[in-house]
């Protein structure tokens, strides 16, 4: 193992990892925060947790800020779930945005994200506003890119969102923000003569624009909206997502946790009326976590969760949503 996570800019607190002892019950009592370690004590591959403390994105979208205390909130909700899991899971903080300087903060985490991936971790990256998703996509691009072949990878982006966040890049700077992430996607795929391969899942038309829908149907993004999502469609869907999987050699899946209705998530950056049944959701996540290539290899190999906004949360209730799905992914990459 390297140094690369022992950046003496990145926030390593492992005092939120606390809760309920079972002492009685030994091993088979464990819980989460008995059993992740830092970053730095890794010796040998398992799930890395990676921190993005982040909002910059969202003003800049003209959203409801708030996201920069996610990942603190979440682990904590994580830290008392109970522990499932074969494969060891590590921290390795957070990296925070505090000087506006949102492209440097992007790039620190992809080099984790990349890092990591070279170690064999699996990465879990918790945001943050969904400008998290341009740093998780660079660090798997530039992963890809240091391996050998002589073919372009095909990365197939998922995303479970009300929002497509293609939106163009602001300013003579081009400047990005939660709403830019896949445009700026696109734009590294085109670069590099790569296909693009985007599904956005949970679309709400009522939140995207005409000009959103002539993008997206300009790139082939493939859209799944709202109230096409149904327990009776869920197989349907699945299939579909089948479909889009089979064209990539690899899957990068992104949850906003506003795809999920108001009601069951109030704490996001832009809650949804329509959403996503949480069962559903889960449901169609698992399913894809699942899948192999015909090596065997697993087709995800990163996972991220983007816009969870503690100062509208009720209850800690989207906390423990988001919690809750990190868990899953967790228990099903170290079950497999």
């Amino acid at each position: 193992m390297t140094d690369q996570f022992r950046d003496n800019n990145r926030r390593v607190d492992m005092s939120v990892w606390q809760g309920r002892v079972d002492e009685d019950d030994g091993t088979a009592g464990l819980r989460f925060h008995q059993t992740v370690k830092p970053a730095n004590a890794a010796n040998e591959p398992g799930i890395m947790l990676l921190g993005f403390a982040c909002d910059e994105g969202v003003a800049r979208n003209k959203g409801r800020t708030g996201a920069y205390q996610a990942p603190t909130i979440i682990r904590q909700a994580l830290a008392n779930m109970a522990w499932h899991h074969l494969l060891p899971i590590y921290d390795s903080g957070d990296i925070a945005c505090d000087d506006h300087n949102l492209a440097e903060a992007q790039n620190r985490l992809s080099a984790d994200v990349t890092e990591a991936l070279r170690q064999q971790h699996f990465p879990v990256v918790i945001g943050g506003g969904h400008e998290v998703a341009w740093g998780s996509f660079q660090g798997i691009a530039r992963y890809l890119s240091q391996r050998a072949g002589n073919r372009p990878p095909r990365i197939g982006i998922i995303n479970f969102d009300a929002h497509f966040d293609l939106r163009p890049l602001s300013g003579d700077s081009k400047m990005g923000s939660s709403g830019t992430p896949f445009t700026q996607a696109a734009n590294l795929c085109a670069q590099n003569q790569w296909p693009f391969h985007y599904a956005c899942v949970g679309i709400s038309r009522t939140s995207n624009t005409q000009a959103l829908f002539n993008t997206a149907d300009k790139l082939g993004v493939t859209v799944i909206e709202d109230w096409e999502i149904t327990q009776e469609t869920s197989g349907g869907i699945i299939k579909q997502l089948e479909q889009f999987a089979w064209l990539c050699d690899f899957l990068y899946i992104t949850v906003d946790l506003d795809v999920l209705p108001a009601s069951v998530a109030p704490g996001v950056s832009a809650p949804a009326v329509h959403g996503v049944s949480y069962s559903i959701l889960e449901s169609l996540y698992r399913h894809l976590v699942s899948l192999r290539n015909e090596d065997g290899s697993r087709k995800v190999i990163l996972a991220d969760f983007a816009e969870y906004n503690p100062r509208f949360d009720s209850d800690n209730q989207t906390a423990r949503i988001a919690a809750r799905l990190i868990w899953q992914v967790c228990r099903d990459i170290s079950t497999e």
